[in-house]
């Protein structure tokens, strides 16, 4: 059964390309991006591809704020070889703001990492917007191991963005890519990786983050996968990128969102967000989770030392 909308916490992933922006200045995808967003009500929003928002002093970062209704906002940095940074924004009237961490050694696109205290639960909640590697295969399952330090025992997190790159998990009428149909060597070469002497897309990210490991649970749930499993949402594993272009193969679900097992327990449902609207704004439709706020609040309301 769907819990109240007043018992709903809901957390939106989405890449929105070049944060809406042209080359030439025109901002009309962001504005639309916007409004999607405003239809969405996310209390967290996991954003990527942030491009240029760091510059004249954020101020992207809070008019996007600003169309959110002021969530406070987290920008991670951009770096010399990308413009393109990771943020996040928490809706105050549930997420009182506590810490603030940037992972940034060895990242193409820094993690942006704030903790918050979900207002009327005790354990501190850790966010994280991530964006791995495009290019390389190496440099993501690198990250991807940096990612899985926010699942250590007795932390609570939620993890998002995207991953360039697919689940270990097949699912019905979505499979991985045809790698003999893609010209682009390129392409390829970014997101394939050699097992028993072949070359085959690249899950290893998926596999670190939510694989089992003889017989070890994983790291994280991957949500995606919960919903359709546990409960029954098949248009979770819709697939996301790309919605622009079809000459790198089928669309891909590539943008996924993580959680520890307890906060994942929450979890009431899951849609890929996919409109006219969308497709304007960006190549990359939006993720939403939704949870169940009060059982969220008493998944965090464990006392960590009794948890341990």
């Amino acid at each position: 059964m769907k819990p109240p909308e007043d018992d709903e916490f809901r957390v939106v992933t989405w890449n929105v390309e070049h944060n809406g922006i042209s080359n030439s200045g025109d901002d009309a995808r962001w504005h639309l991006a916007m409004d999607v967003l405003a239809t969405l009500r996310p209390h967290v929003l996991l954003r990527q591809e942030l491009t240029r928002a760091d510059m004249f002093g954020g101020r992207a970062v809070w008019a996007e704020s600003a169309r959110l209704g002021g969530h406070a906002a987290f920008l991670a940095s951009a770096t010399p070889e990308s413009a393109n940074p990771t943020g996040v924004y928490v809706d105050r009237d549930l997420c009182q703001p506590t810490e603030f961490f940037e992972h940034r050694t060895g990242m193409w696109h820094p993690v942006c990492n704030p903790v918050v205290r979900l207002k009327g639960a005790l354990k501190k909640l850790s966010l994280a917007s991530v964006h791995l590697c495009s290019f390389d295969p190496a440099t993501r399952a690198s990250e991807a191991k940096r990612v899985a330090t926010l699942g250590r025992p007795g932390m609570a997190a939620i993890v998002g963005g995207d991953m360039n790159s697919y689940s270990h998990r097949l699912s019905s009428g979505h499979p991985l890519p045809d790698w003999s149909q893609i010209k682009d060597r390129a392409h390829f070469e970014a997101r394939t990786i050699e097992r028993d002497g072949k070359r085959v897309s690249d899950t290893l990210p998926d596999e670190i983050l939510s694989g089992e490991y003889e017989g070890r649970p994983p790291v994280f749930v991957e949500l995606g996968y919960y919903a359709a499993t546990e409960l029954g949402l098949e248009g979770a594993l819709e697939p996301t990128a790309s919605l622009w272009r079809t000459d790198q193969g089928t669309r891909q679900r590539i943008d996924r969102l993580y959680a520890t097992a307890q906060v994942a327990g929450a979890l009431t449902g899951l849609e890929v967000v996919v409109t006219d609207e969308v497709i304007e704004a960006s190549d990359h439709p939006p993720v939403v989770a939704t949870f169940s706020l009060s059982a969220l609040r008493r998944a965090l309301s464990v006392d960590p030392a009794v948890a341990a």
